[in-house]
């Protein structure tokens, strides 16, 4: 089924844009650049890049191979009957994602005392570079490796809060609050992706509490874990429509491991202004493959999760709840939309409503 994304003028826009800036040295005046930290700056370790081949501090989990960057969002599909069905026993049933241990704003975002830093755009291009305890007014754009943002809270008006250029890998953006400034971004007012993966390298995004972007979670490969995802923020884009949200996003095309696991993924956009999914599976530059979607806690879009479609394969969505908070059934139209049921490792099981209701996918049209 062709989507139509509503982001043709979008890439050709941001490259200008980020042309421009990176002749411009790619900091604007007053932000320094990322070596230019000093040692011995209270919690601030993040413009010292590490000795060549030291690689940064190790998160409290394992970073999961990632790359490829994902694509725009996706418009959710005319409402289809039977896309997706709920059995009528009850049973394991959640009142809030607190209440069976999901992640929500007590147990994600920095920990730490801040240090403000109004840094606008600032390009990151030091392997191993670490940020810490920094309040940034701003975004990063990262093309080195292996760079980790941690206990840091991002507030940006760009396109992104944090990108991964292509060509570079081992990003980690783990126990830090992003969010953005509702009508200052630079699509008509909105901003983009908290987390943006361009392809190339791998992606950690762990324990971050994230809000206002259209699309939160934006990567093709690597592990996003124990996220708050909240209070997505529509808005009308460049290309006069609205843009289609998704607290995940991947578009497909992948050559590793996608890994979606113990997440809350809240996704309150009402269908008249662009809501997609809550995570969104979408054969948009290729065919889906070998994505893990575990133990999450999904609740609104048209489609609460959509499946990768035609031709995914490897796409293992086990011991998820879909929360009615938004709709009756998750999602405005249903829980789930192409679900490919035949494809070679793809396994469905254990998934419930919050309710304690079993769901049980159609195959994709």
């Amino acid at each position: 089924m062709p989507r139509r994304t509503g982001r043709t003028p979008l890439a050709a826009l941001l490259l200008a844009t980020l042309t421009a800036l990176t002749v411009a040295s790619c900091t604007q005046p007053g932000a320094p650049a990322a070596r230019d930290c000093p040692d011995g700056a209270r919690e601030c370790h993040a413009s010292t890049s590490a000795p060549p081949g030291t690689a940064p501090p190790p998160p409290p989990t394992t970073t999961a191979s990632a790359t490829a960057g994902s694509p725009p969002a996706a418009p959710p599909p005319a409402p289809t009957p039977g896309r997706s069905r709920t059995s009528a026993a009850p049973g394991g049933a959640c009142a809030s994602p607190a209440a069976c241990g999901f992640p929500d704003a007590r147990t994600t975002g920095h920990r730490t005392a801040l240090e403000p830093h109004d840094t606008g755009y600032l390009a990151i291009r030091e392997n191993g570079t670490v940020i810490r305890g920094w309040d940034i007014t701003g975004s990063l754009d990262i093309y080195a490796d292996d760079v980790t943002v941690i206990d840091s809270r991002i507030t940006s008006d760009n396109w992104w809060g944090v990108n991964l250029r292509p060509g570079h890998k081992g990003l980690r953006v783990l126990h830090s609050t992003i969010t953005a400034v509702p009508g200052k971004g630079p699509d008509n007012g909105g901003v983009d992706y908290a987390v943006s993966n361009m392809g190339g390298g791998s992606i950690e995004v762990g324990w971050c509490d994230v809000s206002v972007f259209g699309d939160a979670l934006s990567t093709g490969q690597g592990h996003l874990h124990d996220n708050y995802v909240h209070d997505l923020v529509p808005f009308v884009n460049l290309g006069g429509e609205w843009q289609h949200t998704n607290a995940v996003i991947s578009g497909g095309g992948n050559t590793g491991h996608l890994v979606v696991r113990h997440n809350t993924l809240l996704n309150p956009t009402s269908l008249k202004q662009g809501a997609s999914g809550g995570i969104g599976l979408f054969a948009d530059t290729g065919v889906v493959r070998d994505v893990t979607v575990d133990r999450n806690w999904i609740a609104g879009g048209a489609y609460a999760l959509y499946g990768g479609g035609e031709g995914a394969t490897g796409i293992k969505v086990t011991d998820n709840v879909f929360s009615t908070q938004y709709h009756p059934a998750s999602g405005g139209y249903g829980v789930v939309a192409h679900w490919n049921a035949g494809g070679a490792g793809n396994v469905w099981r254990n998934n419930r409503m919050s309710d304690g209701r079993p769901v049980h996918p159609e195959p994709a049209a």
